[in-house]
């Protein structure tokens, strides 16, 4: 068994519970503690209990609630070395104990408790930024976010996923013709920013497999964006596509900025 449950997920912070009957870990820590705190709580999970926390790069949305959740309950952080580099480099990151530091390599598994656990390098303009697939036993899910487009190796990592919380950040017509300063525009859309919801459902198309049971859509913009657009595009990207499976076959969500996901559980 394992189970997934975005906590939050959007531009002002990211935070997933990933978890098995013995070992829990949080992938991110961008909203406050004591969001953390209540999301788990709400799911009858102890923050106590967590084991890891495994940052995917250093952006503030993703490492918010940091520093005051590993410092509380002294949980392990997981990051590329260049990530923790960053971390330990910038003044409100220096409280984080040494012995709490973990670095981990792209494309190389390490363990966590009873969870195996695979970094994967993402396009993202961070300074090492990492997606992360968790396996407990026979059973595997993802977080694939902040990506500005997916590589072939992303794709062969994450096959036969049971479960999937992915990048849909925005609608591109949305985006083009919307208030962001053309710089940020251009960022968001280069191969180095977010996946756009055509993106998503491209993507989702190549890891659609028998055993898939989920997909939540994510990281949703709420300027560039709507939950239903999301839903709807990434649908239709898989209905209209040459892969033998519909949109239908799975359960596909959408987690928000401001309240906790479903706990969507693969037995």
């Amino acid at each position: 068994m394992i189970s997934l449950r975005a906590l939050a997920s959007g531009s002002n912070g990211n935070s997933i519970y990933i978890g098995d009957d013995e070992t829990s870990v949080l992938i991110d820590a961008g909203i406050s503690c004591k969001r953390i705190r209540e999301g788990l709580r709400e799911m009858g999970t102890d923050p106590g209990e967590i084991r890891g926390l495994l940052i995917t790069h250093e952006h503030s949305d993703h490492i918010q609630g940091l520093r005051v959740l590993s410092k509380l309950y002294h949980i392990p952080i997981y990051a590329t070395k260049e990530t923790l580099e960053y971390l330990m480099s910038h003044d409100a990151d220096r409280e984080i104990g040494q012995g709490l530091l973990h670095p981990i390599e792209p494309g190389k598994y390490f363990t966590v408790g009873s969870l195996k656990i695979l970094p994967v390098r993402t396009l993202h303009d961070a300074v090492s930024p990492v997606c992360y697939r968790v396996e407990s036993g026979s059973r595997s899910v993802a977080v694939i976010t902040d990506t500005g487009t997916f590589t072939e190796d992303m794709v062969e990592a994450m096959q036969g996923l049971n479960g999937l919380l992915l990048e849909a950040n925005h609608d591109i017509r949305m985006l083009e013709t919307g208030s962001y300063p053309f710089p940020l525009k251009r960022r968001i859309l280069s191969d180095h920013g977010h996946l756009s919801n055509e993106k998503a459902g491209e993507l989702l198309c190549r890891l659609f497999n028998d055993q898939l049971e989920y997909c939540l859509l994510g990281h949703i913009s709420e300027e560039n964006n709507y939950p239903e657009l999301a839903l709807m595009a990434v649908k239709n990207e898989v209905d209209l596509s040459s892969v033998p499976y519909r949109s239908k076959d799975i359960r596909i969500g959408t987690a928000t900025r401001y309240a906790p996901s479903d706990t969507y559980i693969i037995r």
